[in-house]
Order: C-alpha cells, then sequence, then structure tokens
C-alpha cells in the first residue's frame, strides 16, 4: 500500500473509531465505509491521492478534524478533494431539501477526481440504505438521483454502476406499500400549542448571541511588509492567523506557519466562502464554520475584521449560550414524551428510584406555588431515555442507533457538567456541541 493511503487510512480511521462513529445499520466501525469507498476508487484508477481522499472523505464533516489538519497532513491536493466532497449547507440555511441543493451546486462544480469519489460514496450508502431502511432509501434515492445528474465528470463505469445500482433500488420500493401520513392536523395542532415555549426560547438564543460578540480583532499587515518583521510581530503577539491587506482592504490571510515555511505575503491565502460569516450570523452558523476550519472569519460591512477560533467557545457567553441550548432540547424532549404518553402511560418505563425522585420534586414544587406536570420534573437523561425506546425518535434526532442514542444523551450530561463546573469544554465535549446545535438548529 502507499504510504500516502496508509497514512489517510490510519488518520481517518483513528478520527472516527475516537468518537465512536458506526455504521448506522450493521454497527460496524464507520472506517468498513471508508474502506469499500477507497476500494471501489482503487478499482478504476491508481491515482493515490484519489484513494486516499476517498478514506479522508468524511472526516472533516463527521469528526473534530479539520481542513487545515487534512491539509497538514496530506497536502493541497489531498485537502483540496475532501474540500469539494464535504457538504457546504448549514443546518441555518434552510430545510433538507434547500441544504440538498446548495451541497449538489458545489459537487457540480467538483473536479472529476473529486467527482469520481463521491460516485463511489454513493454506491456503499445506497447498498447499505436500500437493504436495511425502505422508509429512508425513497428519500436518499430521490436526492442520488439528482446527483447523478451533476456528476457526470465522474469516472464512467462508476457511473454505470452508480444508474444501475439506482434503477435495481427504486424497482423494489415501487412495489413497497405507500407510507402512511403520521402528522394529520390533530398532531400539528397539538405540536404547535407544545412547542410553543420552546420556539419562543429558542428564537431569544439564535438572535441573542452573534458571531461579533465572541470574535477577536484580526490583526491585519499590508501585502508587500517585511516577512520576517509580519513573523516576529505575530510570535511577540501570539497570533496563529493575520489578515492581509491589499489596497487596504483585508481579502486573504497566512498562518504563522506558512510565513515559518517561506510562502510570500502575495500568496497568501484567499477566503474560502464556507469560513466567512457576517457580524450578525447566529453562534450555531460558527459551529458549523469550526466544524471545517481551525478559523472561523466575521465580515462587517464587506471587510473582514474578526476571527473565532474554537478557544473563544469557552468564554462564558458561549458558555450562558449553551446552556440555553440544552435547556431547549430538554424542552423538546419534553414535548415528545408528552405526545408519545399523553397520560404518563410513561411512568411503568421508568425505574422505581427514578420515578420516586420526579415525584418528590413534583411535590416541593407544588408546595412553592408551581403547577408542574410529572414529566416535567424528570432528569434530563431520564426523558431522553423515554424518547429513544422509539427508534423513530432517535433517528429523528439524527442518531443512527439505540446504543449511539444512549451515547449521546451521556454525552450531553457531560457537557452540561462541564459547564456547570467550569471545566475545558473545546476538546472531549466538541462532538457534542456539534451535534446539539445542529439539532437544536434544525428542530422547527
Amino acid at each position: 500500500m502507499n504510504d500516502l493511503v496508509r497514512r489517510a487510512r490510519e488518520f481517518a480511521t483513528s478520527a472516527h473509531k475516537r468518537i465512536g462513529h458506526r455504521r448506522k445499520y450493521s454497527q460496524q466501525p464507520y472506517d468498513a465505509h471508508l474502506k469499500a469507498v477507497a476500494n471501489l476508487v482503487a478499482a478504476v484508477t491508481d491515482d493515490q491521492q484519489m484513494i486516499a481522499a476517498a478514506w479522508l472523505h468524511d472526516t472533516v464533516e463527521d469528526t473534530p478534524a479539520t481542513h487545515h489538519d487534512i491539509e497538514d497532513a496530506f497536502g493541497p491536493e489531498v485537502a483540496r478533494l475532501v474540500w469539494e466532497l464535504t457538504d457546504i449547507s448549514r443546518p441555518g440555511d434552510g430545510n433538507r431539501a434547500v441544504r440538498k441543493a446548495m451541497d449538489r451546486d458545489h459537487l457540480a462544480q467538483a473536479s472529476d477526481r473529486a467527482q469520481t469519489i463521491k460516485l463511489a460514496d454513493l454506491i456503499d450508502n445506497a447498498r447499505d440504505i436500500c437493504h436495511h431502511d425502505e422508509r429512508f432509501a425513497r428519500t436518499y434515492l430521490r436526492e442520488m438521483a439528482s446527483l447523478l445528474e451533476v456528476l457526470e465528470r465522474g469516472h464512467p463505469a462508476l457511473r454505470v454502476r452508480a444508474r444501475e445500482l439506482l434503477d435495481s433500488c427504486e424497482q423494489k420500493l415501487g412495489i413497497a406499500p405507500a407510507l402512511p401520513d403520521y402528522d394529520d392536523d390533530d398532531h400539528r395542532s397539538q405540536r404547535a400549542e407544545l412547542g410553543f415555549a420552546r420556539r419562543r426560547v429558542q428564537r431569544f438564543f439564535t438572535e441573542a448571541f452573534t458571531a461579533r460578540d465572541i470574535a477577536e480583532p484580526l490583526a491585519s499587515f499590508d501585502a508587500d511588509s517585511n516577512p520576517q518583521r509580519v513573523l516576529e510581530v505575530m510570535e511577540q503577539k501570539r497570533l496563529s492567523v493575520a489578515g492581509i491587506r491589499h489596497a487596504g482592504l483585508v481579502d486573504s490571510y497566512l498562518r504563522r506557519a506558512d510565513i515559518t515555511a517561506g510562502l510570500p505575503l502575495d500568496q497568501a491565502r484567499q477566503f474560502s466562502p464556507d469560513q466567512l460569516v457576517s457580524g450578525d450570523a447566529s453562534l450555531p452558523e460558527v459551529v458549523e464554520v469550526l466544524i471545517r476550519h481551525h478559523h472561523c472569519f466575521v465580515s462587517i460591512l464587506g471587510t473582514v475584521t474578526g476571527i473565532i477560533t474554537r478557544s473563544e467557545m469557552e468564554q462564558p457567553l458561549v458558555r450562558m449560550w449553551l446552556f440555553g441550548m440544552i435547556t431547549i432540547l430538554e424542552m423538546r424532549l419534553t414535548e415528545i414524551v408528552k405526545e408519545l404518553w399523553p397520560n404518563e402511560e410513561w411512568t411503568s418505563l421508568v425505574s422505581r428510584g427514578r420515578l420516586e425522585k420526579a415525584r418528590k420534586l413534583q411535590e416541593e414544587r407544588s408546595r412553592r406555588g408551581q403547577q408542574v406536570s410529572l414529566v416535567d420534573c424528570l432528569q434530563l437523561s431520564d426523558k431522553g431515555y423515554l424518547v429513544i425506546s422509539d427508534p423513530e425518535y432517535f433517528r429523528r434526532f439524527g442518531l443512527e442507533s439505540k446504543s449511539q442514542a444512549q451515547a449521546a444523551i451521556r454525552s450531553l450530561e457531560s457537557l452540561r457538567n462541564n459547564l456547570a463546573h467550569s471545566q475545558p469544554i473545546t476538546t472531549q465535549d466538541w462532538p457534542q456541541i456539534v451535534r446539539m446545535t445542529q439539532l437544536v438548529s434544525s428542530e422547527d
């Protein structure tokens, strides 16, 4: 095996393993999917950079690794391929259809090498989904058909294979019964009533905290400045990144490591569209950028003036916002428990000790004049475990299995405890922060 491919395999396997990432249906370690995609690519090309990128294609999207991490480890060509294969949409961009359309447009502009890898990804995912999840397959295959229309520069053999697989899966689904409509008028009315308070809180937290509130000023230098002097200033002020000015405006940037490596200031990195946000951008939008990049740049009145890294996510204001996100999520869990068990039938599903604890809390709150239901007095984890007892709901929360859902609940509790005790959160808890903000942002 080529050294580049071997290192990519080890990097990707380790990154996905660290977050406990597994295949949705088989529960195999996630590298089973990466290996399948890499093998499909290797069957049609001996391009080692493409095969390496096939191993890495989900790393930025699903793990704490960023595009800069990929570039530092594997060089700009592999990093470019991974960037082309990484979704650019964010939860705040709209519903699933809108976001998928944005990602489709991104792939339409991708290179033939990236489109070939994407075809391999579609083939392996379609095989798995069509075999295990007929209901979701209907949605996935529609999206796959739409993508195949723009993946015209991918390898012909994989295009044919993807089209044949799509046809066979569609034929299989053509004889399946229509899916029932669970969202009738009464159900929608109930959801609207239960969700009013949550949406009000969610709107407040979305609008109250913005990128400009947590951004640090971006130091900048003219493009014709002396690189050694710039490096000295950056080292003195402990700056990892600086903006580069042309005609008085910051239009690019350099990392301190770039200058140390001898990259001239006039060859600075251009800002990628998916690492720029406005000053009024919400914090979930900032988190989405920091999934992919080490640096989120903030633009005010069309000029890049600020920078946000994961370190800024340790600020007291952000920690307060995260507490709010947890509260919103707990409110949503409460709504679902009330929807599923409107007459408190859930009590038989909770241990005697946990139920007694909730009843005592209800009695105490009633004594203080607070009228609350028993479910309101359950612990966050109790509500979570009740909800994930229904596969429909843990999938709605974007979780692939009950074991993954249980791990997510434990991780959420860990994040809340670390927030409460002023512990660092951007290392161990970063995956939980990402999952929670994406979930809350996508909830109606």
